[in-house]
């Protein structure tokens, strides 16, 4: 992304029609300036349907996600965001990978002054598989509020 104006002249999904990309090596992330630099606030993404294929037996596996982080320069831009999401649908891996390239390539992207994933897997074959994975440790003075996604409890 080139830098225009706020930042948002360089985008090329928003407000366009934008087909699913294929995989997450072909989704473009793009980003837009942080509009409060001087600020530390806390940015939530939560993506409850999420979905991706088992690397070995091609099943489905969903999981419930959530994101946060604290920008520094940097936001993600949302619907590039949802895209990136999205390609995974197709994608084989296993719990533990998608979970941890997804918040890999979001530090890569926006340098954030820290971040952290919550992904948490519903059971196939009996066991959930829940994924947590932050760049260490929080910044003080920040209201960092729980991921409030509970442990699954089967029908109980």
């Amino acid at each position: 992304m080139t830098e225009h104006d706020d930042g948002t002249a360089a985008l090329t999904q928003l407000g366009r029609a934008t087909a699913m990309p294929a995989s997450p090596a072909e989704a473009q992330l793009e980003r837009v300036p942080a509009p409060h630099k001087n600020r530390q606030y806390l940015v939530r993404f939560t993506a409850p349907e999420f979905t991706s294929l088992c690397p070995v037996t091609g099943q489905p596996d969903f999981a419930h996600l959530v994101i946060d982080y604290i920008p520094r320069d940097w936001i993600v831009e949302s619907k590039s965001l949802k895209l990136y999401l999205t390609s995974f649908r197709n994608h084989g891996a296993f719990h533990e990978d998608c979970s941890v390239t997804i918040a890999e390539t979001l530090v890569n992207l926006l340098d954030p002054e820290w971040l952290r994933i919550g992904a948490y897997w519903y059971p196939r074959g009996g066991m959930p598989i829940d994924v947590f994975w932050q760049t260490g440790t929080p910044p003080e003075g920040v209201w960092i509020p729980d991921q409030d996604v509970p442990g699954y409890r089967g029908r109980g």
